[in-house]
C-alpha cells in the first residue's frame, strides 16, 4: 500500500508540475519577471550617481554586481561591491508567483535587511516604510529603464511623507562586464 500512495503521490506532484508549467507559459507578466531575472546574470560595471535634492550629481562611484543561479527561473543571488566606499552587499532577487511579486532583498556589513516589492511584470519596487534615524518614515522606490541586452539603468528615490512625493536618492548605470549566462 504504502508504494501504490507513494507512485500515485509522485505521479500527482509531476501533473501538477506539467500544469504550473503551462500555467507559467501563458502567463505574460511572470515570463517578463523571469526574463528579469536570466538577463541580471553574469557580471556588471556599474557607476553609481549620488543625487542632490535638485537631481544634480552629488559623487559618482564605480563598482561591480555578479549574479548567478540559484533555482533556475525562480531564484538568483548576487554580490555588489562598491571600493571605493568599501561598500558590498549580498542579494537574493526572486519571483514570488504565488504573490504575484518580483522581490529582491539585499543587506550589507551594518546588517539591515532591505526588502524591494514589486508587481509581478513591473520595473518598479518599492520598500515598506523604514524608521529614519530622526524618528520619521522613509520609503525608498527603485525604477528599472532603458533596458537593453547589456545594459540598462536604475534610479533610487525616497520619500518622507509615505510616497506622496519622491525625491531623487541614485542613478546607476549597469554595463555587462562578462560572458552572459541568460538562461539556467
Amino acid at each position: 500500500m504504502y508504494r501504490g500512495f507513494l507512485g500515485a503521490a509522485l505521479a500527482a506532484l509531476a501533473w501538477l508540475g506539467v500544469i504550473g508549467v503551462a500555467r507559467a507559459d501563458g502567463d505574460e507578466a511572470l515570463q517578463r519577471s523571469v526574463e528579469q531575472l536570466r538577463t541580471s546574470i553574469g557580471h556588471w560595471h556599474v557607476v553609481t550617481e549620488f543625487l542632490d535634492e535638485d537631481g544634480s550629481v552629488a559623487k559618482s562611484v564605480n563598482g561591480s554586481y555578479r549574479f548567478e543561479w540559484v533555482v533556475p527561473d525562480r531564484v538568483v543571488s548576487g554580490r555588489s561591491d562598491i571600493p571605493e566606499l568599501k561598500q558590498s552587499a549580498g542579494i537574493l532577487f526572486y519571483v514570488n508567483e504565488k504573490d504575484r511579486l518580483i522581490e529582491m532583498v539585499s543587506v550589507a556589513a551594518d546588517g539591515r535587511l532591505w526588502i524591494m516589492r514589486g508587481a509581478l511584470g513591473g520595473e518598479v519596487r518599492t520598500t515598506p516604510e523604514y524608521k529614519t534615524r530622526d524618528g520619521g518614515s522613509g520609503q525608498l522606490r527603485f525604477t528599472r529603464f532603458n533596458v537593453a541586452e547589456d545594459s540598462f539603468e536604475s534610479r533610487m528615490e525616497y520619500s518622507e511623507d509615505g510616497g506622496k512625493t519622491w525625491k531623487p536618492g541614485n542613478h546607476q548605470t549597469f554595463r555587462r562586464a562578462g560572458m552572459q549566462t541568460a538562461k539556467p
